[in-house]
C-alpha cells in the first residue's frame, strides 16, 4: 500500500482538536474516513465539511470508546458494513490537570478506560485483520509526557506511557507483517484539552507561545510520520530537544525538575 492508494481511514476522538485535524490529513490525500467520537453532531459537521471540500467518502460512528465492548461493536459494524479499515488512528483520550489526591477517583478511572483500555481494545480488533491482508498502520496518539514523570498530569502522563511502550513493543512484533504501527508524541498543542485545562490551572493560560504547537502543524507530522511508518515522532524543534535531555537525565533529577516546574500550575 502506497501513500497514493485509495486506503481508508479510521479516525478516533476525530470531533476536535488533532483527530479532526489528521481527519483532513487524510482526507486531502482522497482517503476515505470513518469517523469516530462521542459527539455525533461534530462528527456529522466534519464529515460535511470533508466532503464539500474533498469530495471524501465518510462514515459517522459514535461510540464511547471508554465503554467496555464499545470497540468490539465498532468492529462487528463495521465488517456488516463491508468496511476493511486499512489505517487506524488512536487519538481518543482525556486530560486531568491537578494533583493526585485533588482528583476524584472516577475521574482516575475514566482517564484509564479511555487512554489505555479504549486503546488497547481497538488494536485488538483492527489489528489482526490488517495482519491477515497483510497490510496496514496505525498511529497512536500519545504524547511528549510519555517520556517522563508529570507531578500534576501524574495518572495522564501514566496512561500516555502505556501507549508509548506498547506501540514500541507492537513495532517490533509487526516487523516484517506488512503492517506498521507509530506513536505521535506532541507536546502541548492548541486545542480543546488545553483549553479546558486552562480554565481549571489559568497559569497554564500564560505559556509561552513558542511552549504551544499549531494543532495543523502536529497532524501533519503525524499524518507524514505514519506514511512512512516511523516508530516514534516527536513534533516541534524544542518537544525534541526536551525528549532527548530527559532521556539522558537521572531519573532523580528528572523527577525534582519536573516537580519544580509544575508545582505552580
Amino acid at each position: 500500500m502506497t501513500s497514493h492508494d485509495i486506503q481508508t481511514v479510521l479516525v478516533t476522538g476525530a470531533s476536535s482538536g488533532i483527530g479532526e485535524a489528521l481527519a483532513r490529513c487524510f482526507a486531502a490525500d482522497g482517503s476515505r474516513l470513518v469517523l469516530v467520537a462521542r459527539s455525533a453532531d461534530k462528527l456529522q459537521a466534519l464529515a460535511a465539511e470533508l466532503k464539500a471540500g474533498f469530495g471524501s467518502k465518510v462514515w459517522v460512528m459514535p461510540a464511547d470508546l471508554a465503554e467496555p465492548g464499545a470497540a468490539l461493536a465498532l468492529a462487528a459494524e463495521l465488517r456488516r458494513k463491508r468496511i476493511a479499515i486499512d489505517v487506524l488512528v488512536n487519538n481518543a483520550g482525556v486530560l486531568e490537570h491537578g494533583a493526585f489526591t485533588g482528583i476524584a477517583p472516577e475521574r482516575h478511572q475514566a482517564l484509564i478506560d479511555l487512554n489505555v483500555s479504549g486503546l488497547t481494545a481497538m488494536l485488538a480488533h483492527f489489528l489482526p485483520p490488517m495482519c491477515k491482508r497483510g497490510h496496514g498502520r496505525v498511529l497512536n496518539v500519545a504524547s511528549i509526557a510519555a517520556f517522563q514523570p508529570v507531578p500534576t498530569l501524574a495518572t495522564y502522563a501514566a496512561t500516555k506511557a502505556y501507549v508509548l511502550s506498547l506501540t514500541e513493543s507492537l513495532a517490533e512484533e509487526l516487523a516484517g507483517s506488512g503492517v506498521t504501527i507509530g506513536a505521535l508524541c506532541p507536546g502541548i498543542t492548541a486545542t480543546g484539552m488545553l483549553t479546558g485545562a486552562a480554565k481549571a490551572s489559568p497559569r497554564l493560560a500564560k505559556l509561552p507561545g513558542f511552549l504551544i504547537g499549531d494543532v495543523d502543524a502536529v497532524a501533519a507530522e503525524g499524518y507524514r510520520a505514519c506514511m512512512k511508518g516511523e516508530v516514534i515522532k516527536v513534533p516541534g524543534v524544542v518537544n525534541r530537544a526536551a525528549t532527548v535531555a530527559g532521556r539522558a537525565t537521572p531519573k532523580w533529577l528528572l523527577r525534582r525538575i519536573a516537580g519544580t516546574v509544575t508545582k505552580g500550575l
